[in-house]
Formats: structure tokens, sequence, C-alpha cells
């Protein structure tokens, strides 16, 4: 019992389950942002593109049973409409982090092309030398 207990603080202090909570935090926070666009722009934009269509009413019945097929149709069509926002949105952040690689790496790729100043020490040596050989 002891040593499962000690493999499970290790696990829990190796940051794996830290990171793991952390990413679940924000993936709840981000998935409201990303309801909110797809719920307050692209499902009322579908509206108006559709002429003002509602599936979320259309239902078959048969006999006692509703089967609300329009629920599933709208379900599907927000399903794609998050999946395209989500997807829009990781590509302009994959593409920012993109280009900040690249400036960083050209900033660095700078820095080694220039050539380094030499220290004190061996200024004063290259006078001593260029004095000998005069």
């Amino acid at each position: 019992m002891k040593g499962l207990w000690n493999e499970f603080k290790d696990f829990i202090n190796k940051g794996n389950a830290l990171s793991m909570a952390v990413g679940i935090i924000l993936g709840g926070a981000f998935t409201a942002i990303v309801t909110a666009i797809v719920e307050n722009l692209i499902t009322p934009l579908l509206g108006v593109i559709c002429g003002g269509i509602d599936f979320a009413g259309l239902a078959i019945t048969v006999g006692d049973a509703s089967f609300g097929i329009g629920a599933v149709i709208s379900a599907i069509i927000t399903f794609f409409a998050t999946a395209i926002v989500l997807f829009l949105i990781l590509k302009g952040i994959n593409s920012a982090q993109k280009a900040a690689e690249s400036l960083k790496k050209k900033e660095a790729e700078e820095a080694a092309a220039a050539p380094a100043e030499p220290s004190e020490e061996v200024k004063l040596l290259m006078e001593i030398r260029d004095l000998m050989k005069k």
C-alpha cells in the first residue's frame, strides 16, 4: 500500500496531472468562447442564409411517438459550425506561433552571424603582438 501511495505522489508531482488539469480548465473556458461565437454569430447567419428555417421544431410523429429529427439536424449543424470556428481559431493561433518562432530564429541567426567583439585581454594581446612585429 505504501508503494502505491508513493507512486501516486510521484505521478501527481511530475506535472502530468497538473498540466492535464490546467488543460481541462482552459478547454472549458475556451468551449464557452466557441459556443458563444457559434450560437450568437454563426447560427443566426445560417438562419438568414436558409431563409429563417428553424429545424428545431421539425418532428415526425408515428402513433404516439414523436421523433425530433429537427433537433438532430440542428445539433449536426451546430457541431459542424463549432468545428469550423474551432479550426479557424486554432489555425490563427498556430500561424501566429509559427511567425513568432520564425522571428526568434531569424534574430538568433543574425546574432550568431555578427562577429563578437574581442575581450579587453584579447585586444591588449593583439596590440602587444602588433608592437612586437614593428
